[in-house]
C-alpha cells in the first residue's frame, strides 16, 4: 500500500483517505489539526508503551528465575507472595475509595442483562448484534433445544404450544397476575391507568401494578402491552389475525423482550486485522454504527435484502404520555492492547505504530459523530474496553492516552470511558489499584477464564507441569478469581455506576445447558455476562428477570473478601502419573481446537467462528481459546510430559480431521495435502513449539506474521 508522509508519519494512503474524507467531516475538526496532534501524541507515548512491554519481560524473567531456584521444595505461599511484592508484581494496596465516573448511560449503570461480543470487521454480524437489544422469546425457544432438540424445519403446532406454555410459566413467575395465570386469560385491556385481564368473564390485575409500563393501540384494543421487571422490558404483541395469535385465547402473537442490553464491538481477539486494509474495514464499520447509517446486503433463503440499524420503539404511557425506548444495544468498542503494532503507520524512527494508540484515536474520532446524533450514547460518552493490560502502571498509561486523545480531539475530559478486562494475573492481584488509576472514567471490569488461564500458565511456566485444561475450572485460583473480581468491583462502588461482567458461553447450539448454568452469573453478582448470539442474549435475559442483580450485589457487599493467598495457588500437577492414553487425548483436544481456529484465521482472515471440537460440538473460538491451548501444550513439552515427535504426530492426525470437518467449505484450503507448505499448519506448529518464548504467551505476533505472508501471495 502506498504511503504518504504527514507530520513525521508515513501513513498508508487508504487510511489517510478514510480519516480525511469519512471520519473527520462533520466533527468540527480540521485535518491539519488532527494529524499534527495525532503525530505529537503518538511520538510522545510510543517510547512509554515500549518500556511497559519491556517491563513485562523483565518481570517474567525474575519470576522464572525464582521458580527455578525454588523447584525442589513445596511452594511456600508466604515466601512467594513476599517475592512478588519485592519485584513490584504485587503493589501496595492503599485506602478504600469509590469510583466517580459520570455521564454513564443507563445500559451500563442501572440495567443488568446480557452482553454480546461481535467482530467489527463483519458488518452483518455487527448490525445483528446492535439490533439484538430486542428479541422474540417465542423464536428463541422454538428454534433451539431449550424445551427439546428441534430437528424439524417444517412448522410443528405441538412444539409451538409447548413454547407458549413455557413463556406463560416465565410470565407467571416474573409478571404475576393476581389469583390467576397468564395461561387462563382471554383478553387484555387498559382501564384508567391499569391493566385488566379477562378470565371467564372476571377481571384480574397484576400483583404489582407498577410493572405496567405502556402500550400501543387503543386502551380497549391494545396492539402491544409493555411490562417492566428489574428494569427490563417485555413487549406483549397482540395480533389475533397472525398465525400464532389466531390460535391463542388472548390473541398474543409474540413476546418480545429486551435482550442484549450492551454489545462490545471488537477490534481485538475476534478479528484478523493485520494491515491498513483490514483496519480501515474495521474503522468504517464502527463509523457507520456511530453515524447510524451502516448497511449491508444480505442474502438469506434465496432472497436479498438490506440490513440496517433498528429504529427506536415508541409507546404510550399508562397516563397517556408518549415515550421512546432505545431500539439498539449500547455499543462499546474493544480496542487492541498495548503489545501489538501495525504497519499501517510508520513512525519517524522507522518503527510501526502501537496499534492500541491508533485504535484509541480513530475509534474516538468516529464516536464524535454520535455525540451529536445520539444513536448510541445519550450521554456523549464513548466506551472503550481495553484488554490485556498488566497491572496499575499499564492502566495508568491507558488513562494518560485517553486524556491525550480528548485534548487532541477537543472533547470533554473523561468523555472516553474505559473498561478493564481483568484477564492478566498482574491485573487481577492488583485490581483495586488498577481501578484507582481510572476511577474517574472506569465503567467495566470482567473475568475471562481463557486469557486469564493462559497468563496463569505462562507466568508460572517454570513452576511445573500444569493440570489438565478441563480441571482448571475446578481449581482454587480460578474460583477465587471469579469472587475476587466481584468483591473488588463492589468495594470500589461499581453497583449502580459500572458493569461487573462474566465470560462467554462458548456453545451456541447448547442453549438448554446455558439456561441451566448461566444463571450462576447474575447469582455471582455480575450485572452483565457474555453470550455468543442474539438468540442466546434473548434466552439469557430471562435470568435477569428471575433475579434482581443489584439486590444480589447489596447482599454480596457484606461477605468476606476472597483471599490473595488462594488467588496465588498455582495450578500445577504434583508428581503427575498420567497414562500415555490420557496425555494423547488431552493433546488431541488442544491441537484440534488450535488447528480448527488457525486455519480460518490464516487462510481466510476469519478472527472468530464456530469451530467444531473433537466431538463435533460447535464452539465459539477466538484468540483467547488459542492462547490457553497453545500454552498448555508448550508447558507440557517444557516439562517432558510429552515429546516433540509425539505432538507433531498429533498435529498431523488432527489436521486431517479438521480438513474433513471443513470439507463442505468451498474456500477451505486443506492442510494435510501439504504440511510443509500450509501456512495455517506451520502457524499452529509455531504457536506450540515457540509458545514458551512468546510475549506473555500471546498468539498475535505469530498469527499476524503468517497472515501477512498469506495475504502477500493471495
Amino acid at each position: 500500500m502506498k504511503k504518504l508522509t504527514i507530520n513525521d508519519l508515513k501513513i498508508d494512503e487508504n487510511l489517510i483517505k478514510f480519516i480525511n474524507e469519512d471520519a473527520i467531516p462533520g466533527t468540527a475538526l480540521n485535518k491539519e489539526h488532527f494529524w499534527k496532534e495525532f503525530s505529537n501524541v503518538v511520538h510522545e507515548l510510543t517510547p512509554i508503551n515500549k518500556n511497559l512491554i519491556k517491563k513485562r519481560e523483565e518481570i517474567q524473567k525474575k519470576i522464572d528465575a525464582w521458580h527455578l531456584s525454588n523447584k525442589d521444595s513445596l511452594l511456600d505461599k508466604k515466601k512467594y507472595t513476599e517475592f512478588l511484592k519485592s519485584i513490584n508484581y504485587i503493589v501496595e494496596e492503599k485506602d478504600n475509595f469509590k469510583i466517580t465516573t459520570s455521564d454513564v448511560d443507563e445500559e451500563i449503570s442501572s440495567i443488568a442483562g446480557p452482553q454480546l461480543v461481535v467482530p467489527v470487521d463483519n458488518a452483518r454480524y455487527a448490525l445483528n448484534a446492535a439490533n439484538a437489544r430486542w428479541g422474540s422469546l417465542y423464536d428463541a425457544i422454538y428454534g433451539t433445544d431449550v424445551i427439546s432438540e428441534n430437528k424439524e424445519k417444517t412448522w410443528d403446532q405441538n412444539r409451538a404450544i409447548e413454547v407458549i406454555n413455557y413463556v406463560r410459566d416465565f410470565l407467571d413467575n416474573t409478571i404475576s397476575i393476581e389469583k390467576t395465570s397468564w395461561k387462563n386469560i382471554s383478553e387484555i385491556r387498559i382501564q384508567d391507568e391499569n391493566l385488566v385481564f379477562l378470565v371467564d368473564g372476571k377481571n384480574y390485575n397484576l400483583k404489582n401494578k407498577k410493572q405496567f409500563a405502556g402500550f400501543n393501540g387503543e386502551r380497549n384494543d391494545p396492539k402491544s402491552i409493555l411490562l417492566k421487571n428489574n428494569n427490563l422490558h417485555i413487549d406483549i404483541i397482540i395480533d389475533k389475525n397472525s398465525k400464532i395469535g389466531k390460535t391463542d385465547k388472548a390473541g398474543i402473537s409474540d413476546i418480545i423482550i429486551e435482550s442484549a442490553i450492551s454489545t462490545i464491538v471488537d477490534n481485538e481477539d475476534s478479528v484478523a486485522a493485520v494491515d491498513s486494509v483490514d483496519k480501515v474495514k474495521c474503522y468504517k464499520n464502527w463509523l457507520g454504527l456511530m453515524k447510524g447509517d451502516l448497511k449491508t446486503e444480505v442474502n438469506k433463503n434465496g432472497k436479498t435484502f438490506t440490513r440496517k440499524l433498528n429504529s427506536d420503539r415508541n409507546y404510550i404511557g399508562p397516563d397517556g404520555s408518549k415515550f421512546t425506548l432505545h431500539g439498539r444495544a449500547l455499543l462499546l468498542n474493544r480496542n487492541v492492547g498495548h503489545l501489538m503494532t501495525n504497519p499501517a503507520i510508520i513512525l519517524k524512527d522507522g518503527s510501526e505504530i502501537p496499534e492500541g494508540i491508533m485504535d484509541a484515536f480513530i475509534s474516538t474520532l468516529c464516536a464524535m459523530h454520535d455525540f451529536k446524533l445520539k444513536n448510541n450514547s445519550r450521554k456523549e460518552s464513548v466506551y472503550i474496553v481495553k484488554p490485556k493490560m498488566h497491572g496499575p502502571e499499564e492502566v495508568k498509561f491507558t488513562n494518560n492516552l485517553f486524556s491525550k486523545v480528548e485534548e487532541a480531539l477537543k472533547i470533554k475530559k473523561y468523555s472516553i470511558k474505559v473498561g478493564i478486562m481483568d484477564e492478566e494475573r498482574r491485573t487481577t492481584v492488583n485490581l483495586k489499584e488498577c481501578i484507582r488509576k481510572v476511577k474517574e472514567r472506569v465503567v467495566f471490569i470482567n473475568t475471562g477464564f481463557l486469557d486469564r488461564t493462559g497468563d496463569e500458565m505462562h507466568t508460572s511456566f517454570e513452576a511445573g507441569p500444569m493440570i489438565f485444561k478441563g480441571d482448571m475450572k475446578k481449581s482454587k485460583w480460578l474460583n477465587t478469581y471469579e469472587d475476587w473480581n466481584v468483591d473488588i468491583g463492589l468495594s470500589c462502588g461499581f453497583s449502580g455506576k459500572a458493569q461487573i461482567g462474566k465470560g462467554m458461553w462458548a456453545m451456541p447450539d447448547k442453549m438448554s445447558d446455558m439456561m441451566k448454568q448461566k444463571i450462576n452469573h447474575p447469582k455471582s453478582g455480575a450485572n452483565c455476562a457474555w453470550v455468543p448470539s442474539p438468540t442466546a442474549a434473548t434466552l439469557h435475559a430471562t435470568h435477569y428477570h428471575y433475579l434482581d442483580v443489584f439486590k444480589k450485589q447489596d447482599e454480596l457487599k457484606t461477605r468476606e473478601r476472597a483471599k490473595l493467598e488462594n488467588l496465588l495457588e498455582i495450578p500445577k500437577a504434583d508428581r503427575p502419573n498420567w497414562s500415555v492414553e490420557d496425555i494423547n487425548k488431552e493433546l488431541e483436544n488442544n491441537v484440534q481446537g488450535i488447528l480448527g481456529y488457525v486455519v480460518r484465521w490464516i487462510d481466510q482472515g476469519v478472527g472468530c467462528s464456530k469451530v467444531p471440537d473433537i466431538n463435533n460440538i460447535g464452539l465459539m473460538e477466538d484468540r483467547a481459546t488459542l492462547r490457553i491451548s497453545s500454552q498448555h501444550i508448550a508447558n507440557w513439552l517444557h516439562h517432558n510430559i510429552c515429546s516433540k515427535d509425539q505432538v507433531i504426530k498429533v498435529l498431523k492426525k488432527m489436521a486431517k480431521i479438521v480438513d474433513e470437518q471443513n470439507s463442505s467449505d468451498k474456500k477451505y484450503e486443506p492442510m494435510s495435502s501439504n504440511f510443509e507448505k500450509s501456512k495455517a499448519f506451520l502457524t499452529a506448529c509455531d504457536l506450540v513449539f515457540k509458545g514458551r518464548v512468546q510475549p506473555s504467551g500471546y498468539t498475535e505476533p505469530l498469527l499476524h506474521k503468517r497472515r501477512l505472508e498469506k495475504k502477500s501471495i493471495q
